[in-house]
């Protein structure tokens, strides 16, 4: 996962921009504090080399040449106790292999390497290729003065180191003291101070300006995700409202395109699903497309116990050959729609007009639906008869057969092709029932299996027609009814 990937534009953007505001106000008292550091340092460092250089020509020179070593300890004393950066001040004889004549404090008087700092410090004081030479080192004991400690053992301090010459150039002697660079360092903190602080303000200035330029630069964001879950919810006609003129508002305008194209699909699919279950019942797309019908495939199928019902106009074949096609179509449309109806209204739905046939399904536990739908079709004929008769139109009858039992519900064909089917020796016995109204002259006629199903048999008297009768292509016999009561 890449870094702050998890977090928002706007969290993304603040913390950007104090981390540049951090690196860039970090950079700043860097070399701020470096800068100062070198000044003072540099500064101090000019003052002592000037002062040592000073000393050792005049004050120091003739009292050493004369061997006055009382009133050199008198002026290093005195040197001393009037500046207080001064932890050490030594004098050494070059004519006496280096020792210390003269020193303050007085601790380190008559030593040849003084344990104040490094040897390596002292020999390079006392090897001079220069007149005067530096180094910043620190003090390896404690160095007190006049009962003061003017030094810690570890502190840092600059020793300082000058050759005291005769008129004649001869060196005779080593001038060597230390400066405390106390001074220095506080000086330095104050100036790190004052970098933090001006990079403080500095910070919460960027800070505030980053936070603004976050939400502007985030807020036109978050209304597109906003209108995106929108969209998404389903409201497709949500438009996103973003004014900018940058690049973002060339998005939101995109964006809204976007929209309005996905509405204007969404809605032409709309219109071909609505089309299509005119062709397959959403029922049976329930069943061979659980997963939508963009999945639909070959082969897919269902067990189902389902109530079939068959009707079937009588003498339909003799009727159609006086009539014309477009009659015949005109005259099928009219018919379908008088007696689909009653199908819808009661729960079913219609597999398939075969002809003048229609296959209807009806998916409830009980049958009651599918008598029901059977008694309203035939009620609906005679309103449709009475048209025609108004029409000078012979009427017609229909015979309407009811069974329940298991069937396969699914699909068939291949790639290029594929049909949505019910099979299963259910159907096969409702058409052959179907038929049989023709045998006993009934308009309707249904098995014991839809008797046995219903849910509120006294609405339904059933005469029984035949208890004992063979249908083609069964093997056993089975009892069918006739309904005796008209539904209101």
């Amino acid at each position: 996962m890449k870094p702050f990937a998890f977090l928002s534009i706007r969290t993304q953007i603040m913390t950007a921009a104090t981390l540049l505001s951090v690196a860039l106000v970090g950079s700043v008292v860097l070399v701020w504090a470096k800068t100062e550091s070198n000044v003072y340092r540099q500064q101090k460092l000019n003052e002592a080399k000037l002062f040592s250089r000073v000393l050792s020509n005049t004050l120091f020179a003739n009292h050493l040449s004369e061997q006055n070593w009382s009133q050199i300890r008198v002026n290093l004393d005195l040197l001393l106790r009037e500046n207080e950066e001064f932890v050490y001040a030594l004098v050494s004889d070059a004519r006496l292999e280096n020792q210390i004549v003269a020193a303050s404090p007085g601790d380190f008087q008559d030593q040849y390497v003084p344990d104040i700092v490094p040897l390596a410090v002292t020999n390079k004081a006392l090897n001079l290729s220069q007149k005067s030479s530096s180094v910043e080192t620190f003090v390896l004991r404690d160095i007190k003065f006049s009962g003061r400690v003017r030094a810690k053992r570890g502190d840092r301090i600059m020793e300082v180191a000058s050759d005291i010459h005769l008129i004649t150039g001869q060196k005779i002697g080593t001038l060597r003291f230390g400066l405390s660079l106390q001074q220095v360092e506080t000086a330095v903190a104050n100036a790190v101070t004052q970098a933090l602080v001006v990079g403080a303000v500095g910070l919460a200035i960027s800070w505030v300006f980053a936070y603004i330029l976050a939400r502007r630069l985030s807020y036109p964001v978050r209304c597109l995700q906003v209108s995106a879950a929108k969209i998404a919810a389903g409201d497709l006609q949500h438009r996103a409202e973003v004014m900018n003129a940058d690049e973002i508002g060339a998005l939101a305008a995109s964006f809204n395109e976007m929209s309005a194209a996905l509405q204007a699909s969404f809605s032409k699919l709309q219109k071909t699903l609505e089309s299509f279950e005119l062709f397959v019942p959403n029922k049976f797309i329930l069943v061979i497309a659980p997963q939508g019908i963009e999945n639909i495939k070959v082969g897919v199928a269902s067990i189902r116990t389902m109530t079939i019902l068959f009707c079937d106009i009588r003498g339909y074949t003799s009727m159609s050959e006086s009539m014309k096609p477009l009659e015949i179509f005109a005259f099928l449309n009219e018919y379908l729609a008088c007696m689909s109806q009653a199908i819808n209204e009661n729960g079913g739905f219609i597999d398939k007009y075969i002809g003048d046939a229609i296959m209807a399904l009806f998916d409830d536990e009980t049958t009651d639906g599918a008598i029901k739908a059977a008694i309203l079709m035939q009620q609906a004929l005679e309103q449709f008869n009475n048209q025609r008769s108004q029409n000078g139109l012979p009427k017609i009858a229909v015979g309407i057969g009811v069974h329940r039992g298991e069937v396969v519900m699914g699909t068939v064909g291949f790639t290029s092709r594929i049909d949505s089917t019910v099979v299963g020796d259910a159907v096969n016995i409702a058409s052959r029932v179907e038929g049989l109204t023709k045998q006993y002259g009934c308009g309707i006629l249904v098995t014991e299996s839809v008797v046995v199903g219903l849910s509120h048999p006294k609405l339904f008297p059933l005469r029984l027609v035949d208890k004992s009768v063979k249908v083609k292509g069964k093997d056993e016999a089975i009892a069918i009814y006739e309904p005796m009561i008209t539904v209101d």
